[in-house]
């Protein structure tokens, strides 16, 4: 046969499902309040009850005088009457017990009462006020509630070397009382079944009613891993503030940032196909034309052959930027990336990427007013979108145009004077993939502006695009920082 011992109960108990658990727990909190209380009134009543009985038990003794007793030779007797008056019960007991032991019984007594040495003791050491209630029995075995006391007999007769001290034993029956505990008892123990009964159930649909949100989200989420559908949405109501309805909002805040970041991930994808789709079919052409020239021995002219070749080697170079601001894109925005920051002094990236402009526009004039500040962000980083501004301030400057160039109290300004933006498209230049109608002839991917803003962002700070006094675009970006670097920890 076998045992279950605390450890099974336990696993059995996690394994049930949270509403049978909270059902079970409302029920073992009820049967341990509705035990409790049953309990305390159940010893309560039997407080009351006996002392009714001894307090009838001490009128009765009260009752009586020592002239009330004569003692006879082998008989006790009350006089004037032989009742012995304990309260309003059809059945009562009396004797006199002497200190050797010796029962006088009355003659109206039911039968007499077992005698045990405390009745003796009272009988020995006589004081009339105390007196000593006990439970007991008599004769045939019937319980009793006893009271014992001691008198002084000064008249009749007393035996020649017998002490004229006694003690008066009077009794009654506890047999009505204890049948009215016992109904007490099955009162309650009916009452308290019913109780915990009744608390298991009402426990069991409260727990269904609490629960109810938690089974649809719980079908939502397995609806979401069935199907992948983030469109799914919990209903909340506005004014709800429990535990549930957070719950609910986070997870629709959880699928709505989902959705939104797979539509991204897609639209990244296409934006990306069809931008590399441009470089790799003329990349594909000029290799094409190369090789069917080998082929067919039929050789391209020579201006021909280098035009191709520096063709292809522009698309290669193009579609290497593209890759690498497409693994730019693709990095995590934040967390990832935290431990990779560093204070750094941005009017050395700024130098640095000015160099590299200088490189790529030699006809225009740049000139740079370039201050100390200093900022917390990722080097490499930093540089790439310092890089991508110049560079676009490069690419629509006219031939022989200048750049001016600024870094004052945290803020770097790039003044360039070309055709400027039209108002109409300002609000994407900084979107990804997206390029003005007016320079999708020029090289470029339409991810340089997005980088800018991603890294000036995680830099926590902003970078802005307008057009500028007299023509021309500006872009700004702000950094937080501070004029001279942070004294360094030992």
């Amino acid at each position: 046969m076998s045992r279950r011992g605390p450890g099974t109960l336990l696993r059995h108990y996690r394994s049930l499902p949270i509403r049978s658990r909270l059902a079970l727990l409302v029920a073992a909190a009820v049967a341990f309040a509705v035990a409790a209380v049953s309990v305390t009134c159940w010893f309560i009543v039997q407080g009351k009850l006996y002392d009714e009985i001894d307090n009838d038990l001490r009128s009765s003794v009260s009752t009586l005088r020592s002239d009330d007793f004569q003692v006879l030779t082998g008989t006790c007797r009350a006089t004037p009457s032989d009742s012995l008056g304990v309260g309003p019960r059809s059945k009562s007991y009396g004797q006199l017990v002497r200190a050797d032991g010796k029962v006088c019984l009355f003659p109206s007594s039911t039968a007499q009462v077992r005698v045990t040495g405390s009745d003796k003791a009272v009988a020995r050491n006589p004081d009339p006020n105390e007196d000593d209630i006990r439970d007991g029995t008599d004769s045939d075995g019937t319980k009793l509630r006893v009271l014992t006391t001691a008198v002084v007999i000064k008249d009749g007769p007393v035996p020649q070397g017998v002490a004229a001290d006694y003690a008066l034993v009077l009794a009654v029956p506890l047999k009505g009382t204890r049948s009215t505990l016992n109904e007490l008892a099955l009162i309650l123990l009916l009452v308290s079944g019913v109780g915990v009964l009744g608390a298991g159930a009402a426990g069991l649909a409260v727990a269904r009613a609490g629960l109810r949100p938690v089974d649809k989200l719980t079908e939502a989420v397995e609806h979401v891993a069935r199907t992948e559908d983030l469109n799914i949405r919990i209903p909340v109501e506005d004014d709800s503030e429990d535990e549930i309805a957070r719950l609910s909002r986070s997870f629709n805040s959880m699928t709505s940032a989902l959705a939104s970041s797979r539509d991204l991930q897609q639209q990244l994808i296409a934006d990306a196909g069809h931008e590399l789709r441009t470089p790799l079919t003329s990349l594909r052409t000029n290799i094409e034309l190369l090789t069917r020239s080998e082929e067919t021995g039929r050789p391209i002219p020579e201006a021909d052959r280098k035009a191709l070749l520096a063709s292809v080697k522009a698309q290669m170079t193009e579609l290497a930027a593209l890759i690498g601001d497409l693994q730019e894109l693709s990095r995590p925005e934040q967390g990832q990336h935290a431990g990779r920051t560093q204070i750094v002094a941005w009017q050395d990236i700024v130098e640095s990427a000015l160099r590299r402009a200088r490189l790529r526009g030699p006809e225009l004039t740049i000139t740079a007013d370039v201050q100390p500040w200093y900022v917390r962000a990722e080097p490499s980083a930093l540089e790439r979108a310092v890089v991508n501004v110049l560079d676009n301030a490069v690419k629509f400057s006219p031939g022989g145009g200048t750049i001016e160039v600024r870094l004052t109290d945290g803020a770097l300004t790039v003044r360039d004077h070309g055709p400027g933006i039209p108002a109409d498209e300002l609000p994407h230049v900084f979107d990804r993939f997206w390029r003005s109608p007016s320079a999708r002839a020029l090289p470029g991917s339409g991810l340089g502006l997005s980088i800018v803003a991603r890294t000036v962002q995680q830099a926590g700070g902003t970078v802005a695009l307008g057009p500028a006094e007299g023509g021309g675009t500006v872009a700004t970006i702000r950094l937080p920082g501070a004029a001279a670097p942070p004294p360094e920890v030992p």
